[in-house]
């Protein structure tokens, strides 16, 4: 069974715990959270996750310019926003910025692990950027 890092990026402390109690259930899968974006750039390069879980609208940095400076901190990390975000232009740009998803929060329960499933499935055929 291979083993995926997945780092969950979310300010919002009750909501960060309901996602990442969904997550742990699953063996394959090892999470780490963090609570704004400066601590999300310090997790990513220490543990270089797999996947990052991450919010648009976060303290200190928020997840756009996260998702910028990943790149250069973990470029195998694979990106999945999760926000309760609608526009289309924010939507775009995120997507942009390399995310390959995009599950609004208000559809994480049914949208969620579908998506997760999805990108991680992608990353094991997706050489390392």
């Amino acid at each position: 069974m291979h083993l995926f890092r997945i780092l969950v990026v979310e300010d919002f402390g009750p909501f960060r715990r309901f996602i990442c109690s969904h997550l742990q259930k699953r063996l394959e899968l090892q999470v780490t959270e963090a609570s704004d974006g400066l601590e999300a750039l310090r997790k990513t390069e220490e543990l270089q996750p797999d996947l990052i879980l991450l919010d648009v609208s976060l303290p200190n940095l928020n997840g756009m310019e996260v998702a910028r400076r990943v790149r250069k901190l973990a470029p195998a990390a694979r990106i999945l926003f999760l926000s309760l975000e609608t526009s289309s232009d924010v939507i775009r740009e995120a997507l942009s910025l390399g995310a390959l998803g995009y599950v609004n929060k208000s559809r994480a329960q049914t949208d969620l692990l579908p998506a997760l499933d999805l990108v991680l499935a992608e990353s094991d055929s997706l050489p390392a950027v």
